[in-house]
């Protein structure tokens, strides 16, 4: 049941063409020569040339290896407490109540305010790691927690009234339904870790993160490394996205095999 939800909404999502990607890049490419000036808009084909010779190099993979677990150890960990946390205010009204002011005002103050602000508390090289927490955070918990709370009543009343140990309620019912609230959370949270994570490397300054390489990118007006950088940073963020919902899929079949049986 739970894989013919993500099926059909998977069905209803247009994913990007060939075609569609290859005429942009024909748009950039005309754009690009006739402004003549690549300081101002680079061509693609300088992008993924520049692209080729900083794979090449050892401090790439410092960079991108330096922003990844940063941004990863952010993600996870906002991911586990916004579980966790709306688990909680599922079940004591007190906690929901407690909770829902600062979730209200992480979701409303912009990202930079954000970054400026914990940048007087923390180090930059644990900046990335709290802003990517502090926009997975609310997203998480409040997906969860409407998932638990859409949750079919009669199947908690059964529950209770036969007294079905917790690990079995939590095994059969609750992982079942709120796992679909779950991955569109996740799916949301993905992108918005990454985008901030960057933002708050662009401003902190650690050395050997993606972050540090855009800043200097621009202050060099090195618009070939400034776009070869960003293509990176899309690469990796789809890619993650992927592969961190093909496991969540993967956790719903085995899901959907244990209660088969």
């Amino acid at each position: 049941m739970i894989s013919t939800i993500f099926s059909k909404r998977s069905e209803k999502r247009s994913g990007i063409k060939v075609w569609a990607v290859i005429l942009w890049l024909v748009v950039w490419q005309a754009a690009s020569m006739c402004i003549g000036q690549e300081i101002l808009l680079v061509s693609p084909v300088s992008v993924v040339l520049r692209l080729g010779k900083l794979i090449c190099t050892v401090e790439f993979w410092q960079s991108l290896a330096g922003s990844f677990f940063r941004i990863l150890g952010g993600f996870l960990l906002g991911t586990v407490l916004g579980t966790a946390a709306a688990g909680a205010a599922s079940a004591s009204r007190r906690i929901d109540e407690f909770l829902e002011p600062f979730v209200q005002t992480v979701k409303a103050i912009p990202v930079a305010s954000f970054i400026i602000l914990v940048l007087i508390w923390v180090s930059p090289e644990n900046l990335s790691v709290i802003i990517s927490f502090l926009m997975v955070f609310p997203v998480i918990y409040t997906n969860v927690k409407d998932g638990i709370r859409s949750m079919d009543r009669k199947l908690t009343e059964m529950a209770v009234v036969f007294r079905i140990p917790a690990g079995l309620r939590v095994r059969y019912i609750y992982v079942s339904q709120v796992l679909p609230f779950f991955r569109a959370g996740c799916s949301l949270a993905l992108g918005l870790c990454w985008k901030s994570g960057i933002a708050a490397e662009v401003i902190g300054l650690p050395d050997h993160t993606i972050g540090e390489n855009l800043y200097n990118a621009k202050i060099y007006l090195n618009t070939p490394d400034l776009f070869a950088w960003t293509l990176v940073i899309v690469a990796v963020s789809v890619l993650f996205e992927h592969v961190f919902l093909w496991l969540i899929d993967r956790l719903v079949k085995r899901v959907e095999q244990m209660q088969g049986r």
